[in-house]
């Protein structure tokens, strides 16, 4: 630690004191000077290799300066993750908090870092330096755009923002190089070695992947080490972790068998704790958790996902089967990876993962601070496809990293809306210098086949999204310039795809008579609601018997009948078990999605408000209540007023006492299950007071 400034190298010594010293990548970035300059950079060196702490250096010289700086993450798991880490900088007077209002260190996701370029330009410009992690995601899909506006705004509203960019090493890395005005500093050093293969099945006299996974796994327990498996679907991880704990079920010793028994009935625990029985997903799941194997998707409560990330850390798991979604997200690293499906679904159909994904998922290979060496391995069915597997990904060269702004309608949109909300824009022209200065810009420039249509091209786009974002009345045209209206207003305040935005508007004008059920299965058809999607293919008539005995059809019956079905019963209070037990779906994301559409039922009576429209106010209060809690009209004021009641006690009250609680005593409340003395005297004070 010889090159850091004494103030930073006492914090470090602190708050990461198993860093004794830096290894090559890290001495590379110290050495380059980055910590005391004021310069973007970008730095790029493998997974595992000590970004974080090299990007933190940075924040606590800008700290210590006197100044501010955000660390932006693509999810809010890394969040939560980076959050708890920095938690120990405050031991030495620096505030950590999610909003640099209020923090000296904030750590952001990047729809809430875009968000603050749009709409809080003083607090923005009191940030001096922003961190933003995972930074090869600006050619993802999804939330690539997001990070590349906000980049380009906050360099407009704020331009002596210092930038500094972890990422992978990506392709084209002149091209983030130049776009950033930026110095690269890369190096190959991982500190865990990694090696890659292809297996095929063959070289275990087998036809079955699994079994494959089964050795591999079976060499991991010998190491005393473990597996991340990556396959391409839910109902994938759910069989492989069945079909593995199986397996291994005689293989495991008795010491084992207690440990992975403990944490089988921890996973138990957590839809009992909610008054759910357990659903039979839970029930696979801590089957194959008593064998050492576990999946681990979007499908299960989130105190089970914690559950299952936190005992893989401390070694009571020995292998999890996911989806290729872990591949980004919570620090989850392995000795062993198994890239089983190097194919995934798309609305396109089948696609094989690109050769970048590949790196990600090997890049979890190797435990820093406790393996010496890492091992990814793909598995192929036979010699032929494992030499193309090999040649594809091993020796292949990691696709160009090219932004995705234009591909996403949704992005054009809301940042041609972002730019006239907070007055950046006023007309085409001014569109189009902004979105010239995005890497979409950029990229389109120094392209030469394109270079000569890229304004013309630029032109064409921003003029037919003006023309939708116009016709329905997001934006409106003024002798001032463009300007946005009412509803506008409410969108660029939102994280709302402008999609769900005008479906919300449309129901709003067509709006004659409020029906629960109807508003719930319009806001299953955007894009904004996750979906509870179907297990397996078990039959779907009880969804659509349900709907129709609701007033509801549909010709088709997929996730977002199974979503709309499944809120209807979760607002009737009916359990996860129970639903799940009912309609065959996923019922453990109930919850979220419930939280989501009480959400959306708020944006859905600002919009009828926007447009003039108060009588039906009370109802959406009312739903959103019901969403957000899962219960009946009429203990909607007994769970909000009593805190930690939660629905199922509520409803025991009601059933035991009636509406009016104000003649119980403390004592006889502490008769229904689950009220103790603390949460009767709650109750009692909130009977006296409604």
């Amino acid at each position: 630690m010889n090159n850091i400034p004494q103030d930073i190298k006492l914090i470090l010594n602190n708050c990461y004191p198993y860093i004794k010293e830096f290894n090559p990548a890290q001495k590379a970035v110290i050495d380059s000077g980055y910590i005391e300059s004021r310069d973007n950079c970008v730095i790029a060196i493998p997974t595992a290799s000590g970004k974080t702490v090299l990007g933190i250096m940075a924040a606590l010289r800008t700290i210590l300066d006197g100044g501010k700086a955000v660390y932006a993450a693509p999810l809010i798991s890394i969040q939560n993750e980076k959050v708890k880490e920095f938690k120990k900088f405050e031991e030495h007077g620096i505030s950590v908090g999610k909003h640099p209002s209020s923090a000296d260190l904030s750590v952001m996701v990047f729809e809430s870092f875009d968000a603050l370029t749009r709409f809080s330009w003083d607090v923005l410009r009191e940030v001096d330096t922003i961190i933003i992690d995972e930074f090869h995601m600006i050619g993802e899909y999804s939330r690539g755009p997001t990070i590349e506006c906000a980049i380009t705004r906050a360099k407009i509203i704020n331009p002596n923002l210092r930038i500094i960019a972890l990422s992978a090493t990506l392709e084209n890395m002149d091209q983030i190089e130049n776009w950033l005005d930026a110095t690269v500093v890369e190096h190959d050093y991982r500190p865990v070695p990694l090696t890659k293969e292809v297996l095929d099945t063959g070289m275990f006299s087998t036809k079955n992947k699994n079994d494959v996974i089964v050795k591999v796994l079976e060499k991991a327990m010998k190491e005393n080490s473990q597996a991340l498996s990556f396959v391409s679907t839910r109902r994938f991880t759910e069989s492989l972790a069945t079909y593995v704990g199986g397996k291994l079920k005689n293989k495991i010793n008795t010491e084992q068998k207690a440990r992975f028994k403990e944490v089988a009935d921890k996973l138990l625990e957590v839809p009992e704790k909610k008054g759910s029985r357990p659903t039979s997903t839970c029930l696979r799941l801590a089957e194959a958790c008593e064998n050492g194997a576990v999946f681990h998707h979007a499908g299960l409560f989130n105190e089970q996902k914690e559950i299952i990330e936190d005992e893989f850390r401390n070694g009571n798991i020995l292998m999890i089967a996911a989806t290729p979604s872990l591949m980004y997200g919570v620090n989850l690293p392995s000795k062993y990876v198994v890239i089983r499906d190097y194919t995934r679904w798309t609305s396109q159909g089948p696609q094989a993962i690109p050769v970048f994904d590949y790196e990600q998922m090997s890049g979890r290979a190797g435990r820093p601070q406790y393996d010496d060496s890492g091992y990814s391995y793909m598995i192929a069915k036979s010699i032929e496809e494992a030499a193309n597997l090999e040649e594809r990904y091993i020796y292949g060269d990691v696709e160009p990293t090219n932004s995705k702004l234009i591909e996403n309608k949704d992005a054009i949109f809301k940042q041609i809306i972002a730019q006239v909300a907070s007055t950046l824009a006023r007309t085409p022209e001014d569109l189009q210098e902004f979105f010239k200065k995005t890497f979409y810009g950029y990229q389109m420039t120094v392209n030469e086949s394109m270079s000569f249509f890229a304004e013309e091209s630029l032109k064409f786009e921003i003029e037919s999204a003006l023309e939708f974002l116009l016709k329905n009345g997001i934006l409106q045209a003024t002798p001032d310039g463009l300007k946005t209206t009412a509803f506008g207003n409410l969108i660029a305040k939102s994280n709302y795809a402008v999609e769900t935005a005008v479906k919300i508007k449309e129901y709003a004008n067509n709006l004659k008579e409020f029906d629960t059920n109807e508003l719930i299965y319009q806001l299953a058809q955007t894009p904004d609601l996750p979906l509870i999607s179907f297990k397996g293919r078990k039959s779907k008539d009880p969804v659509r018997e349900k709907l129709s005995n609701c007033g509801l059809f549909a010709i088709d019956i997929g996730n977002p009948e199974a979503t709309t079905v499944s809120l209807i019963e979760w607002i009737n209070e009916r359990n996860e078990y129970e639903i799940e037990n009912a309609y065959h779906v996923y019922s453990s994301s109930t919850r979220r999605s419930a939280y989501e559409a009480s959400m959306l039922v708020r944006f859905t009576k600002n919009t009828l408000e926007v447009l003039g429209k108060y009588n039906y106010s009370k109802n959406l209060d009312f739903l959103s209540a019901r969403l957000y809690y899962g219960v009946k009209e009429d203990i909607i004021p007994l769970v909000i007023g009593v805190k930690r009641l939660g629905r199922k006690r509520a409803r025991a009250l009601n059933t035991a006492f009636g509406d009016d609680l104000r003649p119980i005593s403390e004592k006889e409340l502490q008769r229904v299950e689950g009220i103790g003395p603390k949460l009767a005297k709650s109750i009692k004070k909130y009977a006296e007071n409604y």
